[in-house]
């Protein structure tokens, strides 16, 4: 039986980084992946979907130009050319971080599938026994598929096949209005394809305030259908492609799609780990139950990171908690709260969607009564209508007296940007004043932070 002082299963970000993390204090740290191996983000997530978005823009913005007086030939999209561009690149990012990964000696790694069959025992797929004295969990996620759309059959897309296809088809319908299915259905629908996006429960994007909700719902519906609360009642696959059955102002209506693209959310890859062979505590989905600081499950020498626990199922975060989970797994004597940064979500739309620090409905209750919030309207914003692109909202959080900023939501052009100062604003408390005190340029869309600042400084 082999014996390992580490096990890290799973070597996406999250597990890489854990296992490096884990190797500065122990030479005997096992890396157990069975492939394929590349990480989500290179393989199938924010590296191809961000390929396919600048293929989109770039058709866009020449479909457009004619907002700046300026006219071009007939944009032609070649749906072979930009899947192919998607793949050569894809493949570069897949290589690159295959190649950093040449550097881990063969005897750490194990390019097997593994279960657990006591709490401090694994067995292979090939049914080789290790016995472990700590555990690190960066499994992963997968899509999540609900039993309805399964009916598409053949003609369901998961965000993994997408780019696999050969070319852009005509038509595509997008369930889920999340992240996910913006990003990949507004490409899409910038490239040609007809599509139609339906959500249930009325989330539109990754938004908690209502108002911005409710821009963003309009912002997108100029390009394509979205119904973000749509009542569903039917999905058959056919020889033309996939029928979906829904009620559209009131009506039933049945319209047929080339595929059909499950975009509603991941689940954490933890149920083939034969967890129910531990003593661990798991919560409803069947995940352990952690400490988000230190990722230390109920078992002391078990540790869960990156999408695997889905807490923060972020490249950055996953990367942090896998430096966390590797040192406090070697030093087991010494568990330690891991220094964690201010969260930041960005959605690569257009616009632009960003949620920094807390929610709408955490700083409610734990400021209630004790916050004011502005909002700014890019339809007002000087440097937003020269780029031709003012649309979208944008609203800070911060605490009375203080001042001291709390949370930001924004809807608008480049908020990748714009949401960088912010979270690091946060992340120093730094406070309306100080913010205030900062040097603005002009023109430019920071001097829309700067409106929204000095109406706070009136409210706190």
């Amino acid at each position: 039986m082999r014996k390992v002082n580490i096990a890290v299963i799973g070597a996406g970000s999250a597990g890489l980084t854990a296992y490096r993390s884990a190797r500065k204090y122990s030479d005997s740290v096992l890396l157990i992946d069975p492939g394929p191996l590349g990480t989500t983000c290179a393989r199938v997530g924010c590296m191809p979907s961000k390929l396919l978005i600048s293929a989109a823009d770039a058709a866009w913005n020449m479909q457009h130009a004619s907002t700046f007086g300026i006219t071009a030939r007939q944009v032609h999209v070649d749906g072979v050319a930009v899947l192919e561009r998607v793949r050569q690149m894809r493949d570069r990012f897949v290589a690159k971080v295959l190649k950093g990964m040449e550097s881990i000696p063969e005897q750490d790694k194990l390019d097997q599938s593994v279960r657990f069959v006591a709490d401090h025992r694994l067995e292979t797929s090939e049914g080789e026994l290790i016995e472990v004295d700590r555990v690190i969990i960066a499994t992963g996620s997968r899509p999540a598929v609900p039993d309805m759309l399964r009916l598409a059959g053949k003609r369901l897309l998961l965000n993994d096949d997408l780019f696999e296809l050969s070319t852009l088809p005509k038509s595509v319908v997008v369930f889920g209005p999340g992240v996910i299915g913006l990003e990949l259905g507004q490409a899409l629908s910038r490239l040609g394809v007809r599509v139609r996006m339906l959500g249930v429960g009325g989330s539109v994007g990754p938004f908690g305030d209502t108002d911005i909700r409710q821009a963003a719902l309009e912002c997108f519906s100029r390009e394509f259908p979205l119904d973000p609360d749509a009542q569903v009642n039917g999905i058959k696959e056919s020889a033309d492609g996939v029928e979906v059955t829904f009620v559209n102002n009131g009506q039933p209506k049945t319209e047929t799609f080339d595929y059909l693209l499950a975009a509603t959310g991941r689940r954490p890859n933890v149920d083939h780990l034969g967890l129910e062979n531990t003593s661990l505590a798991l919560d409803e989905r069947g995940v352990p139950v952690f400490d988000p600081h230190t990722l230390q499950c109920s078992l002391a020498h078990i540790f869960i990171v990156g999408d695997a626990n889905n807490h923060l199922p972020l490249l950055h975060e996953a990367v942090d908690e896998g430096a966390i989970a590797g040192r406090n797994a070697a030093q087991l004597s010494d568990v330690q709260r891991g220094r964690r940064t201010v969260p930041l979500a960005i959605v690569f739309s257009d616009p632009q969607m960003a949620t920094i620090g807390l929610q709408p409905s955490q700083i409610e209750q734990a400021y209630a009564g004790a916050y004011a919030v502005a909002s700014f309207d890019f339809a007002n914003q000087a440097r937003a209508k020269v780029l031709g692109r003012d649309y979208g909202l944008m609203k800070v959080w911060a605490e009375k007296g203080s001042g001291v900023l709390l949370g930001v939501e924004i809807l608008g052009p480049d908020a990748e940007h714009l949401a960088h100062l912010l979270a690091w604003s946060i992340q120093q408390q730094l406070s309306v004043d100080d913010l205030l005190g900062m040097p603005f340029y002009h023109p430019v869309l920071e001097e829309g932070v700067r409106s929204l600042l000095k109406e706070l400084k009136g409210l706190i």
